[in-house]
């Protein structure tokens, strides 16, 4: 009998180097990749910092320190013409996400020149595929959130559509990850908060998304679907996170070294399974705020921290889908800290959500789009601008059709 659905799974990761010191091992790394001319990419924020000099006192880099911390089309061009004028043979990149993301950017686009929307997800780019290898690229993330130093993906905003979209393919995935906990020690508790919620849902998402059983047969996606792999980091991921996110916000080392370990299984979870619809919301959250300004960090023009744009509409969309898979989004709950005694299938929604809540709350993050500055008259934009996001909704596991989207987006609008 032929079977039409998916009976096999992958496993992709880069070589990943965890603990403190890790930092300190760059410049031997580099060396033994063979890299002798080198882009160094961090912020300004950053660039004085003593992480960014830990490296340099190993490898000769040249250093681009423009990167946005959301990054947007227009940064991700300047950092590409930098790399290409630059002719790097490798790539070392000190920050959060948005760094390691710029850096994947630049060296596509710098290794293999092309129109910006050629590589870019559809429907708002072309989608085309990377067509060969880039050069060796090492990641040093300084938060303990993204993940972005084992995934194949970077995200960005296209200013002139007010939408969030990215790249996507394994070929961006970083060479190695050198994950030194050491490095959030000095990081403002609302950076910790916003990336630790996005550990949290990378790793939800992952545990709660389709499975990759229920694909059809044919070429396999970055997004698989949960499969036993991903299943494992994420359920550590989601025990980390409910014992340690709090304590790691107010300013615990050791909780934020579990956090940072938290990420990178996490990192690698949702990097072979795939995350669904909070982060699909997230894209029109984050691409078309206003006002909206957040403490810890830059002042200078708004913006919804990546972790909050995918937080504040998670605990309506775990409502939503938690009737596909009652089970798995109960033991969630569970190992998020939630009291399971007399529970049912039916309550399995309302238990995640309020596992949501109440951490938020303990962190003083905002919860709920109307409290990043969205009123009603904003649920059409920000329904029409995830709906587009396919390749996350449809790894949803359960199906979302624009007016569902509407729905929890309206379910969203509450908050304390």
């Amino acid at each position: 009998m032929t079977c039409w659905h998916e009976t096999a799974f992958a496993i992709e990761a880069p070589r990943i180097v965890f603990g403190h010191g890790a930092l300190s091992e760059a410049g031997d790394h580099a060396r033994a990749l063979g890299c002798k001319r080198v882009a160094l990419f961090t912020d300004p924020r950053l660039k004085d910092s003593p992480h960014v000099a830990a490296v340099l006192r190993q490898v000769d880099a040249e250093v681009y320190a423009e990167v946005n911390v959301e990054p947007t089309d227009v940064s991700f061009r300047n950092a590409a013409r930098f790399a290409a004028e630059g002719r790097f043979d490798g790539y070392i990149s000190v920050g959060g996400g948005s760094v390691i993301d710029t850096c994947k950017a630049a060296a596509l686009y710098a290794t293999h020149p092309a129109e910006f929307l050629r590589y870019v997800n559809k429907p708002v780019g072309e989608g085309a595929p990377v067509p060969g290898a880039l050069p060796p690229h090492i990641a040093c993330p300084t938060t303990c959130g993204t993940g972005s130093e084992t995934t194949g993906i970077a995200v960005c905003d296209v200013l002139s559509l007010r939408a969030k979209t990215g790249i996507a393919s394994p070929r961006l995935r970083p060479t190695l990850a050198l994950v030194d906990p050491s490095c959030t020690a000095t990081l403002p508790a609302e950076v910790v908060a916003a990336s630790g919620f996005d550990v949290l849902c990378h790793a939800l998402e992952s545990y709660t998304a389709r499975p990759f059983t229920a694909r059809a047969k044919g070429p396999r996606p970055m997004s698989q679907g949960a499969n036993p792999w991903s299943d494992m980091g994420s359920r550590e991921a989601l025990r980390l996170c409910g014992a340690h996110l709090v304590e790691a916000v107010q300013g615990d080392l050791q909780a934020r070294e579990k956090l940072s370990w938290a990420a990178t299984l996490a990192g690698i979870a949702f990097g072979n399974a795939g995350v669904h619809v909070p982060h699909a919301m997230a894209y029109s959250v984050a691409g078309l705020v206003r006002e909206f300004r957040m403490s810890g960090y830059p002042q200078d023009e708004p913006m919804v921290p990546h972790g909050v744009s995918v937080v504040v509409s998670a605990p309506a969309a775990f409502r939503f889908t938690a009737s596909a898979c009652p089970e798995r989004h109960l033991e969630a709950a569970a190992l998020l800290g939630a009291d399971l005694r007399g529970a049912t299938p039916n309550d399995a929604g309302e238990l995640v959500a309020r596992a949501l809540e109440k951490a938020m709350q303990a962190t003083r993050v905002p919860n709920g789009i109307g409290a990043v500055g969205y009123t009603g008259n904003d649920l059409s934009a920000l329904t029409k601008g995830a709906f587009v996001q396919q390749r996350l909704l449809g790894n949803s596991p359960r199906d979302v059709s624009e007016a569902d989207l509407g729905g929890i987006f309206t379910a969203a609008l509450r908050y304390w």
